[in-house]
């Protein structure tokens, strides 16, 4: 029994969709991994905040510094959970679009090519933003007095 152009035309129609689909599927991933660690940054400054309640102000510098550093942390994280949300937003935009091109007959190859570049951008700002969180967590690490 062949198949009629029409289940053809939406069967590739699919095809093309599944592959941003797979991109979905990864950024949904970086995000949970993103959401983790400003769980772990949110939990640990109050920690510190609840420690720096009960010191002097002269034991204080220390714990301080470490705070400034979870809010740059804090503050990269965001920027990173912003920018991998919007790549997916606009993944779930070009999969919209290849479908109502379909439906609508129409041609939209420079909306959907925009769209791609567009979220690839945004998911790259999250992971050059998510980069520079793990570098400055490593750099903030204080080990033992040996340095190891």
């Amino acid at each position: 029994m062949p198949t009629e152009p029409h289940a053809t035309e939406i069967a590739h129609t699919i095809q093309l969709a599944v592959a941003p689909v797979f991109l979905l599927s990864a950024l949904g991933t970086i995000l949970s991994v993103l959401s983790s660690r400003l769980g772990r940054i949110v939990d640990r400054a109050r920690v510190i905040s609840d420690r720096l309640a009960g010191l002097e102000s002269s034991s204080q510098a220390l714990l301080l510094d470490e705070l400034q550093s979870l809010a740059r942390r804090r503050k990269l994280v965001n920027h990173a959970i912003t920018a991998c949300t919007s790549a997916a937003l606009l993944v779930c935009l070009l999969i919209a679009f290849a479908f109502l091109e379909y439906l609508v007959g129409a041609d939209f190859p420079q909306v959907l090519a925009g769209l791609f570049i567009a979220a690839m951008a945004a998911f790259i700002t999250g992971l050059l933003c998510f980069l520079r969180e793990v570098l400055l967590a490593v750099a903030s690490i204080r080990l033992g007095s040996h340095g190891t």
